[in-house]
This record gives C-alpha cells, structure tokens and sequence, in this order.
C-alpha cells in the first residue's frame, strides 16, 4: 500500500522518534501522542485494509521500516473474534480507528512462574479514537476480543516487523507456553467485503 500524504507525514514522525532514542517507554509515548492526532484527524484508511476474515483476525502491512526495526499495521477482528492470549517481544501502541476492542491483560510470567495460571492483570474496553500502550518488553501479554456489532478495526506500531519475530501465545489455566510466527494478509481492492489470503 502506498501511504498517503497523512500517513506518510505519520511514518515519517514515527521514523525520526524511533531513530532519536533506545528507550523503549520514551518511543512509546511519543508514538502514542501521534496516532492520537493521527486518529483526532480523521484520518481515513483504505477500505481494503479494513475488511475482516471469517476465520481469523488481520494483519495488513501499512509500513515496513527497511530494517525491520519497526512497522504499520491495520489489525481487523471480525465480530465476536477473540485472539489466544499472547505477548508481542517488542514494544507496541495501538489505536483505535472503528469498532470496540476489549482487552484482558495478564502479568508477563517469569521463570519462577512457570508452569502455573497465568494472572490476570485487568481489563479495558477501547473506543474509536482511544490510544494504549500495548506492549513494551517487560510489560507484553494479552487478549484482546472485537465487541459490539460491528468488525472492529486497529492501527497498531510496533518496535519490529511484527510478522517476522517468534512471540508466545499462553495458555492462561496452565501457563504453557507455544511459540508461533504470525502472517501478513494482503489486501485486495477488489474484495467482496473479506479479506483475502495470507502471505
């Protein structure tokens, strides 16, 4: 997807706080003060990156640094789709462009925890327009639900090529753990109301 001339201002802003600072929790707040404005702009994204799938939630490439030291993305839930609880191994910010996202957030497990439940950490219910930091390296697992009636759909940064790093997913009665590697999905101007495959 080629960004536009919000967009392109959006990545080129993310590009020079990424590139002025190591400090993760700095990256964080000033990503999450510019997808706020982005998202008080009335910023509109393509509506092909903003179709659901049946059978699972989307992840559309808006960005990918050269480096793969951080990306864009449009994360899409269809209604009612929830993901496993997982953790990200990269800092992350996410915004919300349409839709409800409630969010079940759990203590990121140590070495001493293994082996038991996971815990639970609260929950939030995020808006169209509403901003969180949703990861950083030592604060990194959730699961996050589309609720309402309606897809929901997110903007989401991420310290890395989101779709090229192991991560965990939990199981929360256990706290056994699975390593997995998502997929970017391509989306396709010309779709019906779905997304299409996977890359």
């Amino acid at each position: 997807m080629r960004p536009d001339g919000a967009l392109q201002t959006f990545i080129d802003d993310v590009e020079s706080v990424v590139g002025g600072t190591d400090d993760e929790h700095e990256i964080t707040k000033r990503v999450a003060d510019l997808l706020s404005a982005l998202l008080a702009g009335d910023y509109r994204l393509p509506p092909e990156v903003t179709r659901p799938s049946n059978d699972h939630h989307v992840n559309y490439p808006l960005y990918i640094a050269p480096d793969h030291g951080w990306c864009l993305a449009a994360v899409v839930w269809n209604v009612g789709q929830r993901t496993p609880v997982h953790g990200h191994e990269t800092w992350g910010v996410a915004g919300i462009y349409s839709g409800s996202e409630h969010e079940f957030r759990y203590d990121k497990p140590t070495a001493a925890d293994a082996g038991r439940p996971l815990k639970p950490a609260g929950e939030n219910v995020w808006e169209p327009g509403q901003v969180t930091v949703c990861c950083t390296t030592d604060d990194d697992v959730h699961a996050v639900a589309a609720v309402g009636d309606a897809p929901t759909v997110g903007i989401h940064v991420y310290g890395a090529d989101i779709c090229a790093i192991e991560r965990r997913s939990y199981d929360p009665a256990t706290g056994a753990v699975t390593w997995f590697v998502s997929d970017w999905d391509t989306p396709d101007p010309g779709a019906d109301g779905q997304a299409t495959g996977r890359s």
